[in-house]
């Protein structure tokens, strides 16, 4: 049974009490926190205030993807606003080991995000050293695009290398996640779902991540 990471992205935030009030008594495992820079993608979402305003609200977990530059610069508050696992992109990182470690030092789960051009292969003398790998199903910064079909090669390669290594990494797919697609991505060796629109836009968001839970 797939991990469920509702996207925050995709939330009402004009009704952000009632959005995380569904979050926490639905079926859902992770809330899922983009945070972005306008640096590194081309948008900016949300940071430290709002994700430590949310900590009141559940004791789920949270799983921030951070889509900036220097994230090393961020990670200590990043845990104090409550982060359970903190996710920094491979094409942002020049010292990616050291990122890694500094984000398990602190207590956090370490995730690596690789953005849809960026090949699985990258990951081979890091993946030992990591929690979760994030691959980005979309090209990061905005939500809502469609999924990209190269992505169901790529977890299987990913599903591979992880199983030849008797490792024990999450694969997360973020972006264009929908109820018809969940199945062919735990097929594939997807193990978490990062979805936005097709939860918090949905008639009944609860019921549509019951529905992805039990794919």
């Amino acid at each position: 049974m797939a991990i469920i990471a509702p996207s925050l992205l995709a939330a009402d935030f004009l009704k952000l009490e009632r959005e995380i009030e569904m979050f926490h008594n639905s079926e859902a495992d992770w809330l899922h926190l983009d945070v972005m820079d306008g640096r590194f993608v081309p948008n900016i979402s949300f940071g430290l205030p709002v994700i430590e305003s949310l900590r009141k609200a559940t004791n789920k977990t949270f799983d921030v993807h951070l889509m900036i530059l220097e994230p090393e610069k961020y990670a200590e508050e990043f845990k104090k606003a409550g982060a359970d696992i903190l996710t920094v992109h491979m094409e942002a990182c020049v010292h990616l080991h050291r990122n890694v470690q500094q984000i398990k030092s602190l207590g956090m789960k370490a995730g690596v995000a690789l953005n849809p051009h960026t090949p699985v292969s990258t990951l081979e003398d890091i993946l030992h050293e990591i929690d979760m790998v994030c691959l980005m199903s979309v090209n990061p910064g905005f939500g809502g695009q469609s999924f990209i079909p190269h992505t169901y090669k790529k977890i299987k390669e990913l599903r591979r290398l992880i199983d030849e290594r008797g490792l024990n990494v999450e694969i997360e797919i973020d972006g264009g996640v929908t109820v018809e697609n969940a199945g062919l991505l735990i097929n594939a060796g997807a193990s978490v779902l990062v979805a936005g629109n097709t939860v918090f836009r949905s008639k009944n968001p609860a019921e549509t991540i019951s529905r992805l839970k039990s794919i």
